[in-house]
């Protein structure tokens, strides 16, 4: 999810012992190139996931990473028709958790996803409990199964980054402010997970989330590809990076800010929100706005400049949706509850209650740890504000996804057609704008339908053979997966077989 406040977040245990298995001889890298060991028989890769416990944590690492290492547990407390395991990513005094599900069809197989949520702040947890995990947390009776989980037909991944968010903790009062900070130890991560269990390696690697992702991913992705040539230097096999697919992602803040107006006074989604005399206001103020911002923050970057041109223009948008109660996540509806309370929807506080739990904590091997609260809570405005401060935000990633797509990986933009606050209009225009060798192909097609069974599911277009793709999903707000699982699982499925929409 993403807050207001230019991605400044709204809303913001026992831990196991390591295994004596056969460890991979496992440290974690910084992304220097500079002495990597060419010489595979310094390390061992644990290989098999069969070797994973759930009464310990296996160690994984890597001499080409020598900061980063991985601890690793089975832990069966969500869907018991799979294998699923936990733990942390630990860059010295600095550790991610995650959670990984293998697929229901055929984890040997099957392609692997990585997701992420936003905020800046916001746990995956969010993702894993309520939208497109294998089983969600509704209520106080706990953890169910979910039958259009995505892990139908894929491996997923889902990871608390970056430290502060969820359960990931760093020991020192360490934090992390920019993207582009983040994106080094998530690329060290997939490289010595697929490293050490060999089954996964050259398997197709999609990376995957929402919102605040749509800055995250991009810059994710760039680095796991980057660091390919690493890889391969160090007699290591490069990561099969496939596609990235953003939903509701605010990736292009200078796109999406004055498209606050087409969505809460056109037609573009539902009828007009706001009264006459503020949407006019709003309308005479874009030019302003598209100006000071690209001048300030885009052209020639100034702190100070950018600052003042970001909040003028976001009390311009924003204030008076913000004032009208309405759910900026799905403007069909009001906001049920608040955003600070409930994120709009009550079954968050469902999902912080679970993961409060002490005897899920200690299923899950959640370290125990004084920077980790007690009341688990899905999102930190810690984070947010750490984010904010480096006006992370201002700072476009539509750039990396031009870059990725010239690379031949695969991009997906995913957008609720309700959702308010990283909404289609915005999405569209950006991806339109976008410069690459494809562009002429893309901007140039009308948006068409596309279906589920004979039945309109949304709008779509894309160019070079589906290798930049924009859709729509009718009817969903910010949380495709949440709000339309069946026309969620069936987009990320034809997407994995390269079908077109």
């Amino acid at each position: 999810m993403l807050g207001r406040n230019f991605g400044l977040l709204f809303v913001l245990l026992s831990g196991a012992v390591a295994s004596q298995v056969p460890l991979a001889s496992f440290s974690s890298s910084d992304s220097s190139t500079e002495n990597l060991p060419t010489d595979s028989q310094l390390f061992t890769p644990l290989e098999s996931l069969s070797y994973v416990r759930d009464s310990e944590f296996s160690i994984l690492g890597h001499p080409s990473f020598p900061r980063h290492s991985v601890r690793i547990k089975k832990s069966s407390f969500c869907d018991s028709t799979v294998n699923s395991y936990t733990g942390y990513i630990d860059i010295e005094a600095r550790h991610l958790f995650f959670y990984f599900f293998e697929s229901r069809n055929d984890p040997d197989t099957d392609d692997v996803i990585f997701w992420t949520n936003g905020g800046p702040g916001c746990s995956s947890s969010l993702g894993l409990f309520m939208e497109l995990g294998p089983c969600r947390v509704l209520d106080e009776d706990g953890a169910k199964f979910h039958p259009e989980s995505w892990n139908t037909n894929a491996n997923v991944f889902f990871i608390d980054q970056p430290i502060g968010v969820g359960f990931s903790y760093a020991e020192y009062g360490e934090t992390v402010g920019t993207t582009e900070e983040a994106a080094k130890d998530i690329a060290a991560f997939v490289a010595i997970f697929f490293e050490n269990f060999t089954k996964f390696k050259g398997r197709g690697f999609h990376m995957a989330g929402e919102s605040y992702g749509g800055r995250y991913l991009p810059l994710f992705a760039a680095a796991v590809y980057d660091q390919n040539p690493r890889l391969i230097e160090a007699g290591l096999t490069p990561i099969n990076l496939t596609s990235v697919m953003i939903g509701n992602g605010m990736t292009d803040w200078e796109t999406m800010t004055p498209s606050y107006y087409d969505m809460a006074c056109t037609s573009a989604s539902v009828d007009p929100i706001l009264d006459i005399n503020t949407c006019v206001a709003m309308k005479n103020i874009i030019p302003r706005c598209q100006k000071w911002v690209r001048e300030a923050c885009v052209d020639i970057y100034d702190s100070i400049n950018c600052r003042a041109a970001m909040d003028f223009c976001d009390t311009a948008f924003s204030a008076s949706f913000w004032a009208s109660g309405a759910n900026p996540y799905d403007i069909s509806g009001p906001c049920n509850g608040t955003v600070q309370t409930t994120l709009c929807y009550p079954v968050t506080v469902q999902i912080s209650n679970f993961l409060s739990r002490p005897d899920i904590r200690s299923q899950i091997g959640v370290d125990l740890h004084t920077s980790i609260p007690t009341n688990f809570s899905s999102c930190s405005n810690d984070v947010s504000k750490a984010f904010g401060r480096t006006q992370d935000i201002a700072h476009s990633s539509k750039e990396y996804v031009a870059a990725l797509l010239e690379r031949g990986v695969r991009v997906l933009i995913y957008v609720g057609s309700y959702d308010w606050i990283c909404n289609w209009v915005g999405n569209e225009r950006w991806s339109k704008a976008l410069e690459w060798s494809g562009h002429q192909e893309f901007a140039s097609q009308d948006l068409r339908d596309w279906h589920i069974s004979g039945v309109k599911a949304g709008v779509t277009r894309s160019a070079k053979g589906g290798l930049f793709t924009f859709a729509t999903v009718e009817g969903a707000g910010h949380m495709v997966p949440y709000d339309k699982p069946t026309q969620s699982l069936v987009l990320v499925q034809r997407w994995l077989a390269g079908e077109a929409l």
